[in-house]
Formats: structure tokens, C-alpha cells, sequence
């Protein structure tokens, strides 16, 4: 028998997502509302603002789960060509006729190095398409004063990448209404199981944002010692046959095998404990920032920093970008020795699924060069990482630029 969820634990919950949106509205000026996750946030906003068979312009370089949930609303994903600079969308690449045939275009700010999203901003006005930012890798990134996220028609913001929060945010522009957001999302959650599944769901929801901050370094080493680290996929299985299937239903449920992936609770509300760690986290922001900055310009003595990283304001404050020879030998070590690495994503996504779910890039070079050398670096690791560097323990050899 199903046990009903205490109302009072159920308002507790409310209150504490209502402070956690207030703190963002207070750094992105906008109206925000909780969501469960970021990649839940993210495909909300494709439904809200598009409609199946429409044609999004987005990064080869994008997470898994953006791709996927775009696939989940119906849309037809277009890769860009991007930059070598900084992994983000080549605007002047981007031909007349893409213009003409695209319906949306989505940001994705790798790692807090921003897309240009100004200009983005105007040609999207101008084509009367909505921009949609993909905020998860930029809560901390401005650009002359002005917070990423403010820029599009709607921005989506991830509560667990920059500390060990859960749940994420979409922040509204003017003409997207909260009651019409908060009605799909609450269309769209799934009730918290009870018992020995909620158990599992805790105990996955606990380890995953502890694990990107290196909290559990401890336990780590003893299953390092059990069980030694050995090279994997970047990216999740694709199985293109059971892909197709769910393409062809146009039920989120079909997707849950590839959005569930790491956060199985992505569209479940979240228990109280992990909000309150949460509101905790957006509150003490400004001192996390201050860590990062510091760890930023420490590694960027290194001479694989990745251009736009090497540069001034604004720095990619979630991770920084290194362009090597061997990466993945170099993660493999660092792994070993406890330093983890997230937010690889290899191959290309046009690569990764092929022409069957997305429309390849015009310049696929680009993103497969970046795709096979980038080692994404957290800034709190950077004394630890110089460290095994001047030790000759890792070596960091920048990667020969593309032809």
C-alpha cells in the first residue's frame, strides 16, 4: 500500500523551492521557476516554445540529456559549426539557408566561456525565433554586468554542477507566463516512490552531486583498490533501435532510459534535506566564485588552456577547458588518483548518433578536434593537478591545432 506524502513535509518542500527561485530572480532579474532537474528544465522549455518537427540549432558538443530531451519533444536537432576558441556556436559559419529553416536556436555556454549570446540575441529577434540559453554550465557567469540567462527567451539552469545542490531553474523573459511553465511541469513530474525504490533514488540523488565536487574521495579509494579505474564511453549508449521507437511515441516516459541517466529522480520532486542544501549552496555562491576565480587563473600558467580561457573576463568558472595530446589517458590517471573528470562530451553529437537523429554539422573537424582533446578542469582541483604536473606525474601536452 502506497503511504500519501505528509502535507507538511510537501509544504516544506514548496517553501524552500520558493526561496531557491527567489534567489536566482534576485541574480538574473527575471521570473524563475523550480524544476526538478536542469535537463528536465531544458526540455520544458522546448515544449513550451516549439512544436514537434521544428528544427533547433544547437551545439555537437552539447550533454547527452539536452539532446535527448530534444528529441523528446519532437524536434529535429541541427549541429552547428563551432569554434575552436572556445567549443561554443560559430555564429559567422552558419549559413543563409540554416537561418532560413531553423525554428530555435540553443546556447550552451561550455563550461562558463559564454556563447555570443548578444549577437544571437539580435539575429533571433530579428528572424522572430526564440533564443533558449542552456545555462547549467554559466549560474556564474556575466558579461559586461549582465548574468547569462538573461539573454534568451527563456534560460535553464542546472542547481548541481557548481556545488552540490539538486534541482534546477528556468528563468522566464517577458512573454512566457509562470502559470503556463508550472502547468506542463506538474503535468510532466512523476510521483516520489516509496520504500525500497526511494531508498535507491536517494542514495543515487546523494552521490551524484557529491561525487562532481569530490566529496567522496574516501570511498573512492577503497573501491579504487577493489575495483581498479579503467577507460569508458563518454557518452551513454545510444541503442539506436529502442531510440527510433521512442522518437515515434512522443511520450518523455520512452526517453527516461537515456534522461534518467545519473539523476533517475529527474523528474520527481526533491526530498526537503537536498533543497536545504541547495538554498545553502546559491546563498554562499559568492564565495564559491571567489575559489574558482583563483583556481581559473592558476591553471591558466598551463600552456594547454584553451584560448578563450587563456583571456580575460569572463572565465570558464565550472571548468577549465584543456586542449592535450592523449586525453584520455591523462583523465584515466587522474582518476586514479582521485581527481575526477565530467562534462567530456565525446564524439560529436552528429557523430554519436548519426544522420538518422540530426542534421551533421558543416564543419565537422572542428568539433571532433575539440571533442578528442578537451580534459575539462574543476577549478578547486587546479593546486592538486599543478601538483602531479610539476611532479611529472601527469603530462599535459597541448594538442597540435586542426588543419
Amino acid at each position: 500500500m502506497r503511504r500519501k506524502v505528509r502535507p507538511g513535509a510537501e509544504l516544506m518542500s514548496e517553501r524552500i523551492e520558493r526561496d531557491i527561485e527567489a534567489a536566482l530572480r534576485a541574480r538574473i532579474g527575471r521570473e524563475c521557476v523550480f524544476m526538478p532537474s536542469g535537463r528536465f528544465a531544458i526540455h520544458l522549455a522546448f515544449q513550451l516554445l516549439l512544436s514537434p518537427g521544428d528544427r533547433i540549432l544547437m551545439s555537437p558538443l552539447e550533454d547527452d540529456t539536452v539532446f535527448f530531451g530534444a528529441l523528446a519533444a519532437g524536434l529535429q536537432p541541427v549541429m552547428a559549426p563551432v569554434s575552436t576558441h572556445d567549443g561554443n556556436i560559430r555564429i559567422d559559419a552558419i549559413g543563409d539557408v540554416t537561418w532560413s529553416t531553423i525554428s530555435a536556436v540553443l546556447t550552451g555556454n561550455t563550461y562558463g566561456l559564454p556563447d555570443r549570446v548578444v549577437e544571437l540575441s539580435a539575429t533571433c529577434g530579428r528572424l522572430q525565433i526564440p533564443l533558449i540559453e542552456d545555462a547549467a554550465h554559466a549560474l556564474e557567469t556575466d558579461i559586461d554586468g549582465r548574468p547569462i540567462g538573461s539573454f534568451g527567451a527563456v534560460s535553464a539552469f542546472s542547481l548541481s554542477k557548481h556545488f552540490p545542490g539538486r534541482g534546477g531553474v528556468l528563468a522566464l523573459g517577458r512573454d512566457v507566463g509562470r502559470q503556463d511553465v508550472a502547468r506542463l511541469r506538474d503535468r510532466l513530474m512523476l510521483p516520489r516512490p516509496i520504500g525500497n525504490r526511494a531508498a535507491g533514488l536517494a542514495r543515487s540523488a546523494a552521490r551524484a552531486p557529491l561525487a562532481a565536487l569530490h566529496l567522496m574521495r574516501g570511498l573512492d579509494r577503497a573501491r579504487r583498490l577493489a575495483h581498479p579505474v579503467r577507460p569508458g564511453p563518454w557518452r551513454v549508449p545510444l541503442r539506436a533501435a529502442r531510440l527510433k521507437h521512442a522518437r515515434s511515441s512522443g511520450d518523455l516516459g520512452q526517453f527516461d532510459a537515456w534522461m534518467e541517466t545519473a539523476y533517475p529522480d529527474y523528474r520527481m520532486r526533491q526530498p526537503s534535506g537536498h533543497l536545504k542544501r541547495t538554498l545553502g549552496g546559491l546563498r554562499d555562491l559568492g564565495r564559491d566564485r571567489e575559489e574558482r576565480i583563483a583556481g581559473v587563473l592558476r591553471l591558466r600558467a598551463l600552456d594547454a588552456v584553451a584560448p578563450a580561457a587563456r583571456e580575460g573576463d569572463p572565465l570558464p568558472l565550472l571548468r577549465v577547458p584543456l586542449l592535450i595530446e592523449d586525453r584520455d589517458a591523462v583523465a584515466l590517471e587522474l582518476r586514479r588518483r582521485g581527481i575526477n573528470v565530467y562534462f567530456v562530451y565525446a564524439p560529436p553529437l552528429d557523430e554519436y548518433s548519426g544522420p538518422e537523429f540530426c542534421e551533421p554539422s558543416p564543419l565537422p573537424e572542428a568539433a571532433r578536434w575539440w571533442a578528442t582533446h578537451i580534459l575539462p578542469v574543476d577549478p578547486h582541483d587546479a593546486e592538486r593537478v599543478l601538483d602531479l604536473v610539476a611532479k611529472n606525474q601527469i603530462r599535459l601536452t597541448p594538442a597540435p591545432p586542426p588543419v
